[in-house]
């Protein structure tokens, strides 16, 4: 199924993936632990189903998904004011970054160790 028949649910979860994030940040607690980690586990797994987390083209790869919650954020509208503007970026947007950057770095390791599995439990 092609990218743009699911895109349903390449919406539902990103925005699953911004719930998980948000819920996170008000209750101070990190991405990488429970219940976080599971739910975020869980996303991925259904987006890597629906062959959606392809590294270099995927809807739903890590960079995909920071590009769009990125944008959601106003995040590189933040980051280029602060340029232009030689100012701090905002400490909501850092953390936001930060979150991002958490999801990223576990659903790329996530999708490596599944596009490898075979090569390491052959029969």
């Amino acid at each position: 199924m092609s990218a743009s028949m699911n895109r349903p649910l390449i919406h539902e979860i990103l925005n699953q993936i911004e719930a998980v994030i948000v819920e996170a940040e008000e209750k101070t607690r990190p991405l990488e632990m429970q219940p976080y980690r599971g739910q975020l586990f869980d996303l991925f797994n259904t987006a890597h189903q629906n062959a959606l987390t392809d590294d270099e083209e995927g809807p739903l790869a890590a960079d995909a998904i920071c590009k769009e919650l990125g944008e959601r954020w106003g995040l590189s509208t933040s980051a280029q004011s602060s340029v232009t503007e030689n100012a701090s970026i905002p400490p909501e947007h850092i953390a936001k970054m930060r979150s991002l950057w958490s999801v990223m770095r576990m659903w790329m390791e996530w999708n490596y160790a599944w596009n490898r599995w075979d090569e390491f439990h052959k029969p």
